[in-house]
């Protein structure tokens, strides 16, 4: 299976899935969403800093808890060009 690239000009940002998840669920904050998503909070917190990529068992225990599909998901990883302009 072909490893996915992310599209040109686009940059990888787990905190927007992250985020988008604890707002959905009303969430109070990332150690909340590490026992919703049965994680120890310190691997939240690697996601969050760039040091642990999203994989398939977490993003797949997060579609499962939020209903966020997994394209909605793989979307939200991604930071587009306008936001990127923006930042």
């Amino acid at each position: 299976m072909p490893i996915r690239r992310l599209p040109e000009g686009a940059e990888y940002d787990p905190n927007r899935v992250l985020d988008a998840i604890i707002a959905k669920l009303r969430l109070k904050n990332d150690a909340a969403l590490s026992r919703l998503l049965e994680v120890a909070p310190p691997v939240i917190s690697k996601i969050r800093h760039n040091t642990l990529p999203i994989g398939a068992t977490i993003l797949l225990r997060m579609h499962e808890v939020s209903d966020f599909s997994i394209g909605e998901l793989r979307e939200l990883m991604i930071k587009e060009d306008a936001e990127l302009l923006a930042a």
